[in-house]
């Protein structure tokens, strides 16, 4: 089989369901499954399906996004492992052309494509570098917005590399991750210590570390409806797993490399964030 698409749903029962209906409606000529890991807490939102190329693994314990994907690739029988969220709709022959584009290049060990939100804005999360100090100061005060075309101050959002066009990055987002099963067998899965949000820069950063290329692919695309689900629920949980996130992946990979001052500014300046962030989401409500 060529590619096994694993979708996990917690709560969220509708986006789940269109996800899944665009995966059937705009995906031909590849051989695939779709493998719904369903961590719900609510009966009302399990979700069900009754065509034979979805999967669904109910009843799973919720210990975080990472865990739940990680349950589904290990019943997964693709070639290439899809990382899907469940607010996404898809576009026709996103999916086909992902799986041939890889096919051509087997040095690439994750594939992200080119995302964009509802309103049609681009969504800067489907290419990323690394958030190190330097990259997350700049970013902090917003010197990428400043001067997008500058390299050196656009480290994190890459602002300087065309939306456009395929380029090699440090990271993409996890609401689309296209992995060969191969690399995932030699650097592992997701960090099941990480709940929510972070998980998918980690495994970038290691399949990097294996000497595998992190690929942003600009020529098949797909819309992410951002606001209706994760961080943007506002909800103080998962606020507070956003950030916790942040900081693992710094102690896990910079740490060690920088100073106690260094590393003191940055978990500062991460609970600044998460105290701001919380707060407003508590305004807006």
């Amino acid at each position: 089989m060529d590619l096994s698409i694993i979708i996990v749903n917690y709560n969220t029962r509708a986006l789940t369901t269109q996800t899944v209906r665009t995966v059937l409606e705009t995906t031909s000529g590849i051989d695939y499954e779709i493998i719904v890991v369903d961590n719900s807490s609510k009966e009302k939102e399990y979700f069900t399906s009754e065509n034979s190329r979805v999967k669904v693994l109910s009843g799973v314990e919720n210990k975080g996004f990472g865990h739940a994907c990680n349950i589904g690739t290990n019943v997964a029988i693709g070639r290439y492992i899809l990382y899907l969220n469940s607010d996404v709709i898809m576009q026709n022959g996103t999916l086909r052309g992902a799986v041939e584009y890889m096919d051509k290049h087997g040095d690439i060990g994750c594939l992200g494509i080119r995302t964009v939100l509802k309103d049609g804005t681009f969504d800067h999360g489907c290419k990323r570098g690394f958030p190190t100090p330097f990259n997350s100061l700049c970013y902090v005060l917003r010197l990428d917005k400043l001067f997008p075309k500058v390299k050196k101050f656009g480290g994190y959002t890459l602002s300087y590399l065309s939306n456009e066009e395929t380029n090699q990055v440090d990271s993409v987002s996890g609401a689309f991750m296209l992995i060969p099963r191969a690399v995932l067998n030699k650097t592992g899965l997701f960090d099941e210590s990480i709940f929510m949000y972070g998980e998918d820069i980690d495994l970038c950063y290691r399949i990097k570390q294996a000497g595998f290329k992190v690929v942003y692919y600009a020529d098949v695309w797909m819309i992410h409806l951002k606001g209706q689900s994760g961080l943007h629920t506002k909800s103080p949980v998962v606020i507070k797993h956003f950030h916790d996130g942040i900081k693992r992946f710094y102690d896990m990979y910079y740490k060690d490399k920088h100073s106690f001052i260094v590393t003191f500014l940055m978990h500062s300046a991460i609970n600044i964030r998460y105290a701001v962030t919380l707060l407003r989401s508590k305004l807006s409500r």
